[in-house]
């Protein structure tokens, strides 16, 4: 459970573990270990002197994440660093060849530490306000909030509208301290598509995810710590979210469900607590106010009646009126609220007179008979024949709405057939009042109808035969709406999502009825084209892809060009950023560029050349991406918006880059970068953050050209720029083609594993996973140069064989560079000779020349390892020093300096070496504290001597 006054400490050595807050200590002080190095040790701890078998290990730490042994080797040998266990003094975790591993050290249980003093943790922002009082549920809450330190899944259990989600969320608010805040409120009441179950978790928990399954990813959040997931109107979705549930609570045993529903989940674990109706008076002529006023259903009508008018008091003659009320609407909590909405208008007499003209005699004395949403159903029906035309109207028009919505939303579907704009919002004010519409928890106004409500209004909507006409409106005003929102680029993205992103449920609703039997599917195809930027933006590139498909399937051969071309476009993006080396995309994205010039559309032209050129540099077609940059470059040209031409500067300084011309790369880089200042609007071509992705493609090209302290120091402010941002695919470029190569480059193996553990976790979070590859390859490159070969390598090989036709992105060329280094490392010279030939071959084939000298170098090293080909290593360094002169890449050439002057040394050739080196050096002007520089350094001093 997660109180941390109930969580022993193991002691072990210096250690003292925390399993159930997951905090480890050294000497007292807390120290940092990565969430699936933390959980085997917590894992081993629990069970010490047992041999764990890897495939077990594998299932607890990763549930049904693919993930092979190599990345368990991986964070065992990052558990050990931490730890200090080197086998030779302290040993802790035991590998037990052909088994598994064994926790070994002597253990200590000590008691629970003394309790800390109560800190303010803000509430979570997907949680709903509390109540300002809860009526007649104390008693309940309280038995929920201490039955989850008990149960990790429980359900309540009760009829619409009697009070579950009210009794889930005050519970939340209680416990939330507890489980450091990590509280979500998930609401499926607007789902309609149980397929995205697990996208509309992930959206409550505020992730990203890109993933055809978000699961692995949504495991990997719910185990990093204790939380509380609270699953909200569950009974539509059952049969998909059940198994679900038994998943999440299964593999991550810090996590606490809370849901609510209409009926049970019938799973395994659950633990049912039914919500029974709020007590009501008796059945009696003479009760007093007093004995009225202490049943809570009594409470809560006179509450709500105080609520939507004056102070009011209850009188005696009231009283019995009061009990009958409560009594006719079965203690049902939104009956009552319904019910006292209406007192203002027609008083309590008048109120119970109406409430017994819609109620048959029949349903009092047969509450246990009649089904609880029948009645309820029967109080709707009340409440709705009360309400003036005007009202009753808009009520039935925002049924079709998923979810809240915004006013001016509101306004615009519901308003018009004898309404006005005017009229509409003051209805809505009016059924505010009445408990019919409640207002959102957000920080701007928005509205929502309880999914009751909504249920019954849509039902009243079907009977009058209106769906058809306001289902069209509400798909109308989206599609305008969003078509908006595309040209909206002023906004900063964090803005523009909590604008524009809090409406993908009503998006998901108006294409599914567009798109359905009784729908419009041009609508649906207009829709589809304007959503595109919302579902770019929130990275959902499957189901962009998938929507896309099926517009262009109802588009067919004879519609519209120019529609063609937007979905052809967004098809063509999707594949190409959500799947990488996807063959399709290419054909679609010339197929849109023959559209955009066909209709001289600039927009779309510039859209198809840059996925084009980005599909080039995918495939390792870089002179063809350059010419493509080129062709970008032409079109921009007589734009009229600036960003354009930086864009197109942007592209060619990446494609300069990759073929190996750092000199004119650096020169439209800077070019950006001089610009960046007058960018107000972001691009509308561009799916990114123009300011953050050109620092880390300028920080490579800067590190290359030999100005290491500033590339270092733009890395690290791009880092920082990367996280505030909050684009999750944005953030993994921040660190895979800045931070993590460059610290690896400087020698600084502590800043890579750090940033390579953050990729990783960050990519497992979101489920981004070609990034999620190439970080795994990565850490293993870092674990074989800190010194753990025989870990590292296997493990380099093996992730990079895992990455498939992965490996030829880019982004992959130096982790095969470093394969074949450390091959060599391991005394495997002859197959590190046969990769680095292939990765020649590659590079040659497909200029990709950007890394060309250091794989001369390394091929040097190689030769000289290998007594057959030890006379070529000499040539091999001197052309990996002159091709990176040529390229204006210091770094390398200062990297070709060293190997040529050791080997030089070894023939005795002392002064040509120091020569060397001299000159080698003198190129620079910073960078003193990285490795090489200091390697140059100690050479040149000791043949100075």
């Amino acid at each position: 459970m997660p109180d941390r006054i109930e969580d022993s400490a193991i002691s072990f050595g210096p250690f003292r573990l925390f399993p159930k807050s997951r905090l480890l200590e050294k000497e007292g002080s807390p120290l940092h270990v990565g969430g699936h190095a933390l959980d085997i040790l917590i894992f081993l701890a629990e069970r010490p002197g047992e041999v764990i078998d890897k495939r077990e290990l594998v299932k607890r730490i990763w549930a049904d994440v693919n993930v092979d042994e190599g990345s368990l080797r991986f964070h065992v040998a990052a558990l050990r660093k931490a730890l200090g266990d080197t086998g030779k003094s302290a040993r802790y975790v035991v590998n037990v060849p052909g088994r598994g591993y064994c926790f070994v050290a002597s253990l200590a249980h000590a008691a629970p530490p003394a309790a800390q003093p109560a800190v303010n943790i803000a509430p979570p922002r997907s949680l709903p306000s509390p109540l300002s009082k809860m009526l007649g549920r104390e008693e309940i809450v309280e038995k929920i909030s201490n039955g989850l330190s008990l149960h990790r899944f429980m359900t309540v259990v009760g009829p619409g509208g009697i009070g579950k989600t009210a009794v889930a969320v005050t519970v939340g608010h209680r416990r939330s301290a507890d489980f450091g805040g990590r509280v979500f409120f998930v609401d499926f009441g607007p789902l309609r598509d149980a397929s995205h179950i697990a996208t509309t978790i992930a959206s409550a928990l505020g992730l990203t995810i890109s993933a055809e399954d978000p699961t692995p990813a949504l495991l990997t959040f719910l185990k990093t710590g204790p939380a509380l997931l609270i699953f909200d109107s569950c009974e539509h979705v059952l049969d998909a979210l059940a198994p679900l549930v038994e998943r999440i609570v299964r593999d991550a045993p810090q996590l606490r469900v809370l849901a609510t529903s209409r009926e049970s989940f019938r799973s395994d674990g659950e633990r049912i607590f039914r919500l029974f109706p709020l007590d009501c008076p008796p059945e009696r002529e003479d009760l007093g106010v007093a004995e009225v006023l202490a049943y809570p259903a009594a409470q809560l009508f006179v509450e709500r009646i105080a609520q939507s008018s004056a102070p009011f008091q209850l009188s005696a003659e009231e009283a019995p009126l009061v009990a009958s009320i409560c009594r006719r609407l079965d203690g049902i909590a939104l009956a009552i609220e319904l019910a006292a909405g209406r007192v203002n208008a027609y008083g309590i007499a008048g109120t119970a007179s109406l409430l017994d003209s819609r109620f048959s005699l029949q349903w009092r004395g047969r509450r246990t008979a009649v089904p609880r949403h029948q009645t309820l159903a029967a109080a709707l029906d009340w409440s709705y024949d009360l309400l003036p035309p005007a009202e009753s109207a808009t009520l039935r028009r925002l049924s079709v709405f998923a979810g809240p919505f915004a006013p001016e939303a509101a306004a615009a579907v519901a308003a018009g057939d004898g309404l006005g704009t005017s009229e509409t919002l003051e209805a809505i004010d009016s059924l505010v009042t009445k408990s019919l519409i409640s207002p959102s928890g957000s920080r701007t106004l928005r509205y929502r109808l309880l999914d009751t409500t909504r249920t019954y209004a849509h039902g009243k909507l079907n009977e009058l035969g209106e769906t058809s006409q306001f289902a069209r409106r509400h798909a109308e005003h989206f599609r305008d709406f969003f078509e908006r929102a595309e040209a909206d680029t002023s906004t900063p993205l964090p803005e523009w999502l909590s604008i524009y992103g809090a409406e993908l449920d009503n998006v998901r609703a108006a294409l599914n009825w567009a798109f359905g039997p009784d729908g419009d599917a041009a609508l649906g195809i207009a829709l589809t084209a304007a959503a595109v930027t919302l579902w770019v933006r929130l990275s959902l590139f499957a189901e962009c892809r998938e929507r896309a498909k099926t517009a262009l399937t109802a588009l067919g051969d004879s519609g519209d060009d120019r529609i063609r071309m937007q979905l052809l476009s967004a098809l063509g993006w999707s594949l190409m950023y959500g799947e990488g080396r996807a063959r399709e995309a290419r054909p679609i994205l010339e197929t849109t560029l023959e559209l955009a010039d066909r209709l001289d559309d600039k927009d779309f032209r510039l859209r198809a050349l840059w996925g084009l050129c980005i599909d080039q540099f995918n495939n390792g077609q870089f002179g063809k991406a350059r010419a493509l940059a080129d062709r970008f470059a032409n079109a921009a040209a007589n734009s009229s918006d600036r960003t354009d031409l930086m864009l197109g500067d942007r592209l060619m300084a990446v494609a300069l880059h990759y073929l190996g011309d750092q000199n004119d790369a650096r020169l439209r880089i800077e070019r950006v970068n001089a610009s960046l200042h007058v960018l107000a609007e972001k691009p509308k071509i561009f799916p990114l953050d123009l300011r953050i992705s050109t620092q880390y493609f300028r920080a490579r090209i800067l590190w290359l050209q030999g100005l290491a302290d500033q590339a270092q120091a733009l890395a690290a402010r791009n880092i920082e720029e990367g996280r505030a941002n909050g684009h999750a695919l944005t953030f993994c470029s921040v660190l895979g083609q800045a931070a993590c190569p460059i610290a690896f480059w400087s020698g600084d193996f502590e800043a890579a594993e750090r940033h390579g553990a953050e990729l990783l976790e960050h990519t497992e979070r979101h489920a981004i996973r070609l990034w999620g590859l190439w970080a795994r390859a990565f850490n293993a490159a870092v674990v074989v140069r800190r010194g753990d070969v025989a870990t590292g390598l296997p493990l380099l090989r093996e992730e990079l064989n895992r990455a498939g036709d992965a490996r030829f992105l880019p982004r992959f060329l130096p982790l095969l560079g470093e394969l074949a280094a450390c091959s060599g490392e391991a005394h495997q010279v002859d197959r590190g000779l046969d990769v680095i030939e292939d990765v020649l071959t590659r590079c040659n084939d497909r200029q990709e020349l950007w890394y060309l000298p250091e794989l001369m170098r390394i091929k040097g090293e190689l030769l000289l390892k290998s007594p057959r080909h030890a006379g070529d290593a000499e040539a091999r360094f001197r052309e990996a020093m002159e091709i990176a002169n040529q390229q204006g890449a210091r770094f390398w050439e200062l990297r070709g300096a060293i190997s040529l002057a050791r080997f030089m040394i070894g023939a005795g050739q002392n002064a040509e070496a120091l020569a060397i080196l001299e000159r080698a050096c003198g190129a620079f002007s910073e960078g003193a504290g990285i490795a090489d520089i200091r390697s140059a350094r100690d050479l040149i001093a000791q043949l100075r001597t």
